[in-house]
């Protein structure tokens, strides 16, 4: 796939439109429109699918792979999937959405038919991200038939990607019925990954190893600088070397455990995945930066006071400080920042105790919908489970029951009836029913520090989303 173009400094006179056309290609990675690329084949399912499904993978129009499955016993609903990541990487990746279909084989199970997409690149790019989503829920229908009812389900970053769908998409005549998020990144991309902001800069405070002092310097909103040839093992070298985070404490330094100590208390981000954490405020980051963003700064940390150290009077006076690029700040919100406008039914399911996509990322959709006099249409379920990627099957098959019969009555269901209907699916799961039924999350800004004053950045004029909207990919036509 080529490389999208990004373009370099220009004066400002007459350039808007030309610059957000430009920043839409670079978030979207978008290619030249071209023909499909063949009708699906059929393709052995997963193991966990055998004897019950028929499966096909393909590639679409815009280079993106991806596999859909059709239940025997197909009950004439459609599941199509938004994952989680972004995976990094300048292409499409064939085996992601057949792993997918693995992990998600209980929707399967349970009569819906199932279509991934592992979109046309790896990267960022929710748009882009929701626009492959779009495109092979009309490849399926072009080969497979309208379904009766159509739902779209997020997990993790595929959870914004999904919401994005159902804002971009959903109010399409015959489109989606509904959705389904689970643990989903809902804060959007313009404060959603503030606390990795922060992360990175503590981390280079105590640790002073990402640069090192004899290593080429760069502002480490960059994540990493774009030469660099830092590998992940890498990473978790240098962390290791600062933090003993891989080691028992008792074969920690007592400055590693010090370290480790203060990061943790500072970021507030559990010691179980701060590792994976550190790698999207490097790797990710430089993603965002400098492949969609043309190297400029979308992130602030500007008068963030920090606490929970054994210092943060030095902690303060010495952390970096930066403010981010309005325009930038603008165009990552455009891409993946949340408008509240859902106009189908709207489920979502979050562990309490996720350690990677906070549970306050439900306090800020619910106040995005609200915003938008939406809130009606969603409902919130929260579990008492500690994982991030991976729930109880039982109650990923009563959450999609739920959905449907709210769909198909128009009777909304509250926290509580979903919570009660969850045992009949686990005679059959065994996977356990964690529901709490009273939880409600602490706003977003009890657990994400809040950038003092918030970022201000100027709107996109018409002219500029129109722009926007005719990348290929990015804009589909109704």
């Amino acid at each position: 796939m080529r490389r999208p173009f990004r373009p370099r400094a220009r004066g400002r006179a007459g350039t808007a439109t030309c610059v957000a056309t430009v920043l839409a290609a670079a978030l979207a990675g978008a290619p030249p429109a071209r023909a499909q690329n063949g009708p699906p084949a059929s393709a052995d399912c997963p193991a966990n699918l055998a004897g019950k499904a028929t499966c096909h993978t393909g590639q679409d129009a815009n280079g993106a792979y991806y596999a859909i499955a059709v239940p025997r016993h197909w009950n004439r609903s459609l599941v199509v999937h938004a994952h989680g990541g972004p995976d990094l990487g300048d292409g499409s990746d064939p085996e992601r959405s057949l792993d997918d279909l693995e992990r998600w084989a209980v929707m399967v199970d349970q009569g819906y038919a199932w279509a991934g997409s592992s979109y046309r690149r790896g990267g960022y790019g929710t748009r882009m991200a929701a626009a492959d989503t779009e495109h092979l829920r009309r490849l399926f229908v072009s080969e497979f038939g309208r379904p009766q009812r159509t739902y779209v389900h997020g997990q993790s970053w595929g959870g914004n990607v999904a919401a994005k769908v159902v804002e971009v998409y959903g109010g399409q005549r015959g489109a989606y019925d509904g959705a389904l998020f689970t643990n989903g990144v809902l804060g959007g991309g313009s404060r959603g990954y503030d606390h990795r902001v922060d992360l990175r800069v503590v981390y280079q405070y105590y640790c002073r190893n990402l640069p090192r002092p004899s290593e080429p310097q760069y502002p480490l909103w960059q994540g990493l600088r774009p030469t660099s040839t830092l590998t992940t093992d890498g990473l978790r070298a240098r962390l290791q070397e600062c933090t003993g985070y891989a080691s028992e404490p008792r074969e920690r330094t007592a400055l590693q455990q010090r370290n480790l100590d203060d990061i943790l208390a500072v970021t507030r981000i559990p010691e179980r995945t701060l590792e994976s954490h550190l790698r999207f405020s490097v790797f990710t980051f430089r993603d965002i930066v400098h492949n969609r963003l043309d190297d400029r700064n979308p992130f602030g940390n500007r008068g963030v006071w920090y606490s929970g150290s054994h210092d943060d009077a030095a902690l303060n006076a010495g952390v970096e400080r930066f403010s981010a690029d309005p325009a930038a700040v603008r165009d990552l919100s455009y891409d993946s920042d949340l408008t509240g406008r859902a106009g189908i039914p709207v489920l979502t399911l979050h562990a309490i105790d996720d350690p990677t996509v906070f549970v306050e990322h439900e306090a800020a959709y619910r106040a995005t919908l609200r915003g938008a006099h939406r809130d009606g249409r969603l409902v919130q379920t929260f579990t008492r489970e500690s994982e991030h990627s991976g729930l109880s099957d039982a109650e990923y098959a009563n959450s999609l029951s739920a959905l449907d019969g709210w769909v198909r009555s128009g009777r909304k269901p509250t926290p509580r009836s979903i919570a009660e209907s969850c045992a009949a699916f686990d005679r059959t799961y065994g996977s356990g029913c964690f529901y709490d039924p009273d939880f409600v999350p602490s706003p977003y800004a009890t657990r994400v520090r809040p950038r003092p004053g918030g970022l201000h950045w100027p709107a996109m004029t018409a002219a500029q989303e129109r722009a926007w909207s005719r990348i290929e990919g990015v804009g589909i036509a109704p």
